[in-house]
């Protein structure tokens, strides 16, 4: 593989390809890896592999390759079932695990690992800000993340550098948690959920690609790192702000016991909406790291005029 390629685990999903636009648009060549590679029609070379074994081509594409970063697990957006925890947690750490198995075997090992992670790990925080410091809480996405982040370190790669993100609450139009609040917020449903006091720690996507343009090319960059804007804000100034970024008026407050109600005919967990964390990124800002998007209101209004994540400067210019 080209010293110029770029290699996705679990690409296909919406940061992974965001990130693949913007690794392109910086003229690096973009492998995915994914579970159906018949069927991608995404940004990159699709190759097939099964997210927990050495089988097939994909651990040779590792030889050589500039980075390998690892998106890979199945979506908490769903009920939280003994099968589906499990899937969860053995998607997460299964594919973690076979990276650093396929990078021990490589005679020119990857110049860097970068690894998602999630904000999660705090539990629901309240009130009190979380740095990269501050101890794990309670509960089961507690569990799955202490499970993804021991995966992650228990086997030594060097001199592949290791970078681990824990990533918040993604900002694109369209995908992911946000879609969901978008669409309830365009049937003028999109007041607090609950008590409206809860977290969101929130990032622009591309200053998410920013991070990982950074960690990717910036050798002094290794460790854990919140991966998250420095200005989160609470479910009620997060649904306002968003309203009128969709221009709707004010949506009536949604009480704790109907986010369960809807949490349960759309096969979700109202954990999702009820709980929160406020999280800072202290150790990207002490790097040096600049955001491009400090402002939630700024950031959801680019965002909408600039639905499909088209790229431009934000996303071209070096970090």
């Amino acid at each position: 593989m080209s010293d110029l390629t770029v290699v996705i685990a679990g690409g296909s999903g919406f940061i992974g390809q965001t990130l693949a636009r913007a690794l392109d648009s910086r003229g690096y060549r973009v492998v995915v890896l994914t579970r159906n590679a018949k069927r991608f029609q995404g940004q990159g070379t699709a190759v097939e592999w099964d997210g927990k074994s050495l089988a097939g081509q994909w651990p040779r594409l590792l030889e050589g390759v500039v980075s390998v970063v690892n998106l890979a697990g199945k979506s908490v957006n769903c009920r939280y079932t003994a099968a589906n925890r499990k899937e969860i947690d053995d998607s997460r750490v299964d594919s973690t695990r076979v990276i650093a198995e396929a990078i021990s075997q490589c005679a020119r090992p990857p110049g860097s690992w970068i690894q998602a992670g999630s904000l999660a790990i705090y539990g629901d925080s309240g009130d009190q800000v979380c740095d990269e410091h501050t101890p794990p809480g309670t509960g089961f996405p507690v569990e799955t993340c202490l499970k993804w982040e021991a995966a992650f370190r228990e086997r030594e790669v060097t001199p592949t550098r290791q970078v681990l993100f824990r990533i918040g609450f993604v900002l694109q139009a369209g995908q992911g948690a946000l879609a969901t609040l978008e669409g309830i917020t365009r049937l003028y449903l999109g007041g607090r959920a609950g008590p409206g006091r809860q977290f969101i720690s929130w990032i622009h996507h591309q200053d998410l690609n920013r991070m990982f343009l950074a960690a990717i090319e910036g050798q002094d960059i290794s460790g854990t790192y919140n991966a998250t804007a420095p200005s989160p804000v609470d479910n009620n100034q997060f649904m306002r702000e968003l309203r009128g970024a969709l221009g709707r008026p004010w949506a009536p407050p949604t009480p704790s016991w109907a986010v369960h109600l809807g949490a349960f005919f759309m096969r979700t967990e109202a954990c999702l909406a009820l709980t929160g964390r406020r999280c800072l990124p202290e150790r990207l800002q002490k790097s040096g790291f600049s955001f491009r998007f400090t402002d939630l209101r700024a950031a959801l209004r680019e965002i909408y005029r600039n639905p499909e994540g088209v790229l431009n400067v934000y996303e071209t210019q070096a970090p």
